[in-house]
């Protein structure tokens, strides 16, 4: 056994991780960073990069099928070689996180540990035979997909958005159990190579965290493109059936039965197999690490950041714990949590691009408050475009102006909200959008139209 004392230790690559060590590094520590698996966490290696490197060939496929809509003819039918859109999607992949591990290679105060850290007491971690000891910890263990015990799931074979990055065939027919962020955008990836798709969601609509006609919407953009969707599913289960997997659901439904089955039904945090309680550090019900507005866990000298302290779930608020907890120990920066403004998108085409509150927040508020809508058939860029599905709506407080919400449903959707994003930091009021000039043609140019055309929420 080796024990070797740090000034600081980092369990976990991901987003918050690295960049933390960098920092810290940078400041004239010593570190230790451990990574269990690859380095880059979900967002380089099962999320966001191979994701939307994938949503990106499928845009393709989907324009090239549409081409004629634009006077572009085609010698031949539109195909999709699966096996170099996986090239594709793991060059991206695989760039991003060599260049990651350069940089980690780079740090000369840095010790990169492969391997599984576990908590022997609230300052030291084990790691194979390494035993580490720090006054500083910092957890940033990601989450993974969460697989709901329902009755079957053990008989059959079953992917995750991790092992769908592996799979190196086609599927004929992708069920996808779920009907959110996740499953949402490979559903329509799936869909646009040319699986038939089916969607199964036990709640009464998509995306429940929007308001209804947000789901609405990217309900009817699903269809439009083929995908069937069964929404108030009760009593899932799954069977065998041949080579294939039948799903029921919803007595007097027929089953659903497909060659692959996708689960997309939540995550959960990486902290169940790291000896918390032998640090002392405290975890809610649902396994999340308690934090405070800057991170700090109930066990002094020890953070926690990113997914595995459920104050996000995204790749940018994992980065902003990062920023948050350097600010606090190494630039005397007070950083809170809780300045963060929620903000978000759902990479389906058109994509939707989320900030601050939803209407139903709103109302739930009681205050008194002002809303701003046009559709994208009344937006002129996304008309010339031939993309005209989905609507802008704004959200302002009717007595101080400020602009509390805003959804961005249509072309550059998740581009275009950063318009309103950036005023809510800044605290201006809706007036200041309102009298913007923005460029023309623009998706966002008609956020300043629409900041002049509020009326009464009711």
């Amino acid at each position: 056994m080796t024990a070797r004392t740090f000034d600081a230790i980092v369990i976990g690559a991901g987003q918050a991780g690295p960049s933390l060590a960098g920092r810290l590094n940078a400041a004239g520590m010593s570190v230790a960073l451990v990574e269990r698996k690859l380095i880059g966490g979900t967002c380089v290696n099962t999320g966001c990069m191979p994701t939307k490197a994938m949503v990106a060939s499928a845009y393709a496929a989907h324009l090239a099928r549409r081409a004629a809509d634009y006077g572009v003819t085609l010698s031949g039918p539109v195909g999709v070689d699966y096996a170099r859109i996986k090239a594709r999607k793991d060059k991206v992949t695989i760039d991003a996180r060599t260049n990651l591990e350069t940089w980690i290679a780079s740090m000369k105060g840095c010790t990169l540990y492969r391997g599984h850290a576990r908590f022997e007491a609230a300052n030291m971690v084990r790691v194979g035979d390494d035993l580490l000891t720090a006054e500083k910890i910092f957890l940033n263990t990601g989450g993974r997909a969460a697989v709901p015990d329902l009755p079957g799931i053990h008989d059959i074979d079953y992917l995750t958005n991790s092992s769908m990055m592996d799979l190196d065939v086609l599927p004929r027919h992708l069920i996808v159990v779920g009907g959110s962020y996740v499953s949402l955008e490979f559903a329509q990836m799936f869909r646009r190579f040319g699986s038939e798709v089916t969607v199964i969601e036990k709640a009464s609509r998509l995306t429940g965290r929007e308001d209804e006609d947000v789901s609405a919407a990217i309900l009817s953009i699903l269809e439009n493109e083929g995908i069937s969707v069964h929404l108030g599913a009760d009593d899932i289960a799954f069977a065998r059936q041949g080579g294939d997997v039948a799903v029921t659901f919803s007595a007097g439904q027929p089953p659903a039965v497909g060659s692959h089955v996708l689960l997309a039904t939540g995550r959960v945090p990486n902290t169940d197999d790291l000896g918390l309680d032998k640090a002392g550090v405290a975890v809610d019900t649902r396994g999340f690490v308690t934090v405070d507005d800057q991170l700090r866990t109930s066990v002094p000298g020890i953070w926690a950041m990113g997914d595995c302290n459920g104050k996000g779930a995204f790749t940018h608020t994992s980065y902003n714990d990062y920023e948050i907890v350097a600010a606090n120990l190494l630039d005397n920066d007070l950083r809170k949590v809780s300045d963060r403004i929620e903000a978000y998108a759902l990479y389906i085409d058109p994509p939707l691009g989320r900030c601050g509150m939803t209407e139903a927040a709103v109302k739930k508020s009681g205050r008194r408050a002002l809303v701003g809508q046009r559709p994208m058939t009344r937006v002129g860029r996304a008309v010339e475009k031939g993309e005209t599905q989905g609507f802008m709506k704004i959200l302002v407080d009717a007595d101080t102006r400020e602009i509390l919400g805003c959804s961005v449903l249509g072309p550059g959707g998740d581009e275009a909200v950063h318009c309103v994003l950036d005023l809510m930091y800044a605290r201006a009021p809706v007036d200041t959008l309102a009298r913007a000039v923005h460029i023309h043609p623009n998706v966002s140019e008609l956020l300043p139209t629409i900041a002049q055309e509020l009326k009464p929420l009711g």
